[in-house]
């Protein structure tokens, strides 16, 4: 018998995504909020130029809540519907795993599954009935996180119970800090490797011609292209997902010997909760690089795959060399 430990990590860095539409009628509508739900890592500055972007629009931004428990416990002392409007969260998201923002300070990072259960077992308290300014908007600003309706819908039970409220999210990719303009939308492109066993920018251009035939474009240019060169042009920006697991055996000897990669994934693939946590990634098991180390009676296997994210600024049709400007509406956001 082997008792299971799993532990789902997520890596990415990236220091241009988010944004929102000022211009809005924010005398009248009140003094927007603006949540900044993590802090930076490493040479990441997104959430530091996300608080000196939303500072210079004379938003009113609030730090050290990084989790939803604790914006809505900051929203429970401070608010005042005389005083503030439209409500921003700026949380690093992907369209793999959710959130990175946590349902509260020791819990996991939110997904649909985590913040319905903590909703359920009250760990995340929502705010009381007619407690927001019925003009309100909730806005995140998380990359994809509009293709997520499950996770859309369970948030706003969070902030309200009013439908008149509405909660925006995008499905693109919100870039802020751009070379040529302060934040746009980004149609993105994805393709995947396993980490470390690139198979060489033209076969992997290959495949993102095959994936995605209607697209215009030298794929292997753009996956040599790792920045913003000319307005509107493709780049790439690439991260890596990691997946560990541990399995405790009662002896090493059950412990099982595999001689290569394959045996690894048919491994795996016998087991429905192992298949179904890497099917949820909608990414193929034979995109991540697999590694077992044995420790006792522990077995550890480690996966890792290379994301190859590529981004397409949206620009405006009239003007191909402009960046179109970012709204929040039902357009280019999801509305819930």
């Amino acid at each position: 018998m082997k008792k299971i430990c799993f532990l789902l990590l997520w890596c990415c860095s990236v220091s241009a995504f988010a944004g929102t539409e000022t211009a809005l009628n924010e005398v009248k509508k009140g003094q927007p909020l603006v949540f900044i739900a993590g802090f930076d890592e490493g040479d990441n500055t997104y959430y530091t130029n996300a608080k000196n972007y939303f500072g210079n629009q004379y938003y009113q931004v609030v730090e050290k809540t990084e989790s939803l428990a604790e914006i809505l416990d900051w929203l429970r002392l401070h608010y005042d519907a005389n005083v503030y409007g439209d409500i921003h969260i700026v949380s690093h998201s992907n369209p793999w795993r959710g959130l990175s923002m946590k349902t509260n300070s020791e819990s996991d990072r939110i997904t649909a599954a985590t913040l319905e259960d903590a909703l359920q077992m009250k760990e995340v308290v929502p705010l009381a009935n007619n407690f927001l300014r019925k003009d309100t908007k909730i806005i995140f600003h998380s990359c994809g996180l509009g293709a997520n309706k499950a996770l859309l819908q369970h948030l706003k039970k969070a902030f309200t119970a009013d439908p008149d409220i509405p909660l925006y999210a995008s499905e693109f990719f919100n870039v802020f800090g751009g070379k040529y303009a302060e934040h746009y939308l980004a149609k993105t492109y994805y393709g995947y490797y396993p980490t470390a066993h690139s198979p060489g920018p033209r076969a992997l251009a290959m495949e993102f011609k095959k994936k995605y035939p209607n697209v215009k474009a030298d794929w292997e240019t753009v996956l040599k292209t790792r920045a913003e060169q000319l307005p509107g042009e493709l780049y790439t920006y690439r991260f890596n997902i990691p997946v560990e697991w541990e399995f405790e055996f009662e002896a090493k000897e059950d412990i099982p010997n595999f001689k290569n990669t394959q045996e690894i994934i048919d491994w795996i693939s016998e087991d429905e909760a192992l298949l179904n946590t890497i099917t949820a990634f909608n990414i193929p098991i034979e995109k991540f690089r697999w590694l077992t180390k044995v420790r006792g009676n522990t077995l550890f296997i480690k996966g890792k795959t290379t994301i190859l994210c590529v981004m397409q600024p949206i620009m405006k049709e009239d003007a191909k060399t402009e960046y179109s400007p970012v709204i929040v509406n039902g357009i280019s956001y999801t509305k819930v």
